[in-house]
C-alpha cells in the first residue's frame, strides 16, 4: 500500500514538472513579439529554449514507456513551439567547405575578434595574436569582411596599426571609431574591410555598445548594402565568470554571484530589445539588396533575433547542420553570430572556423545575387 502511495506521489510530481516545463516553454515562444525592452523576463526564457526542447524530447520517450497518453503533453507542446525549434537546431547535410570560391560568388567573413586579446596566457603568444587573426581570415580570401571588438592605434607604431593588417588586400574600409583613447589615436569597434569600392558608407550610432555601420558596396555591375554590429553584452568580468562557478558549488558567496549576474543580464536584455528595435528600422530602409552580420549577443530563441531578422534567411540555417554554438564561453548552446542575407541572395555554402584566436568562431558564407 506504502508502495503504492509512493508510485502515484512520484508519477504526479513528474507530471506536474512535465506540465510546467511545458508552459515555461510555450511562454518562451512568445518571444518574437515581447520586447525585452520592457517584457526583461522573456531573454532568460529564451536562453533555456534548448534546455526545455531536450527535457520536452526526453519526457516523450520516458511516457512512451510508461504513460503513452501523457507524451501527448510534451509532443504538444513541441509542435505548437515549431518556429523555436527550427531556428535552433539547422537540419542540412554538412558539406564540405569549399575554399576556392566560385567566380560569381560573394564571400563574406564575420568574427568578433575580442579586441585581438586571444584566448592564451602566453605573453609572447599573444603578441602574434593580431597577425594570426589577419593571416586566418585572409586565407579564406573573402570579398568583405566584417569584424566587432575591432581596434587599432597610430601612436605605436606597426604592431598596433592593425588596419594595416587588411589594407594591402582590402582597400576600402569603414571603422565605426566607436571608443577611443589617447587623444583619438587608439579606436574600437566595428569596421566593414572590402575588395571591391564603396559608394557610400554610414553609422547608426546607439546610447551604449558599437554601433550599426554599413557599406554601399559595387561588384562589376552589382550593388548590395552590407551592415555589421555588435550589440549589448552581458558585460560579464572575470569575477562574474567566477560567481558561476561559485553558484554551480554553492558556494556561501552564491547569492551576491547570482544577483550581480542577474542585473546584468536584465540591462543587457532591456538595451538589446531597445537595439534591435533600431536596427530592424534601419535595415528595412536599404534600397538595395543586404546583408546584415554581427555578435547579437542573443540566442536564436530571442526577441533580437526575430525582430532583426524578419523575412531575411539564416546562412547557419539554409547550409550548416546541428545547433551552431559561436561562443566558446558560459555554455555549449550560445548561437550568438549570424551573416542574414535577404531573399535577394542565393546561400551557397556556410562554415564557422575555429582557430581558438577569439572567444567566438569566425562565420564564412559565400551568397550570390539572384539575377
Amino acid at each position: 500500500m506504502a508502495k503504492s502511495g509512493i508510485r502515484k506521489t512520484s508519477k504526479t510530481f513528474v507530471v506536474i514538472l512535465n506540465v510546467l516545463i511545458a508552459f515555461l516553454f510555450l511562454l518562451a515562444c512568445l518571444s518574437p513579439w515581447l520586447n525585452p525592452s520592457k517584457y526583461w523576463w522573456i531573454g532568460f526564457l529564451g536562453i533555456l529554449v534548448p534546455y526545455f526542447i531536450f527535457i520536452l524530447s526526453f519526457s516523450i520517450v520516458f511516457w512512451l514507456i510508461a504513460k503513452p497518453k501523457l507524451a501527448l503533453i510534451s509532443v504538444i507542446s513541441l509542435l505548437m513551439g515549431w518556429q523555436q525549434i527550427s531556428v535552433f537546431f539547422a537540419f542540412n547535410y554538412k558539406a564540405k567547405f569549399e575554399k576556392i570560391k566560385e567566380e560569381n560568388n560573394i564571400r563574406i567573413v564575420d568574427w568578433n575578434v575580442e579586441s585581438f586579446n586571444g584566448l592564451t596566457k602566453n605573453k609572447v603568444t599573444k603578441r602574434h595574436i593580431r597577425e594570426d587573426i589577419a593571416a586566418t581570415i585572409i586565407e579564406l580570401q573573402p570579398d568583405i569582411i566584417c569584424l566587432q571588438e575591432f581596434n587599432s592605434a597610430n601612436h605605436s607604431g606597426a604592431q598596433a596599426d592593425n588596419i594595416s593588417l587588411f589594407s594591402k588586400d582590402y582597400p576600402y574600409h569603414y571603422f565605426s571609431k566607436d571608443y577611443q583613447r589617447s587623444s583619438g589615436a587608439y579606436y574600437s569597434g566595428c569596421i566593414i574591410f572590402s575588395k571591391y569600392r564603396f559608394i557610400d558608407s554610414g553609422r547608426i550610432k546607439y546610447r551604449v555598445a558599437e554601433s550599426l555601420i554599413y557599406a554601399d558596396v559595387i561588384k562589376v555591375t552589382d550593388t548590395f548594402r552590407i551592415y555589421t554590429t555588435h550589440l549589448q553584452s552581458f558585460k560579464f568580468k572575470k569575477e562574474d565568470y567566477d560567481g558561476m562557478e561559485k553558484i554551480k558549488e554553492q558556494d556561501e558567496e552564491a547569492l551576491a554571484a547570482s544577483k550581480n549576474i542577474f542585473i546584468k543580464m536584465k540591462l543587457a536584455f532591456k538595451r538589446r530589445g531597445v537595439q534591435a528595435t533600431t536596427v530592424s528600422s534601419a535595415i528595412n530602409k536599404s534600397t538595395y539588396p543586404s546583408i546584415i552580420c554581427g555578435d547579437f549577443n542573443d540566442v536564436p530563441n530571442s526577441y533580437t533575433y526575430f525582430h532583426i531578422k524578419g523575412n531575411r534567411q539564416d546562412a547557419f540555417l539554409k547550409k550548416s547542420f546541428g545547433i551552431g554554438r559561436s561562443f566558446i564561453a558560459i555554455a555549449p548552446t550560445l548561437r550568438i553570430d549570424y551573416i542574414l542575407p535577404d531573399d535577394n541572395f542565393t546561400v551557397h555554402q556556410f562554415d564557422m572556423v575555429d582557430e581558438g584566436l577569439s572567444d567566438h568562431i569566425m562565420l564564412v558564407t559565400d551568397l550570390r545575387l539572384k539575377k
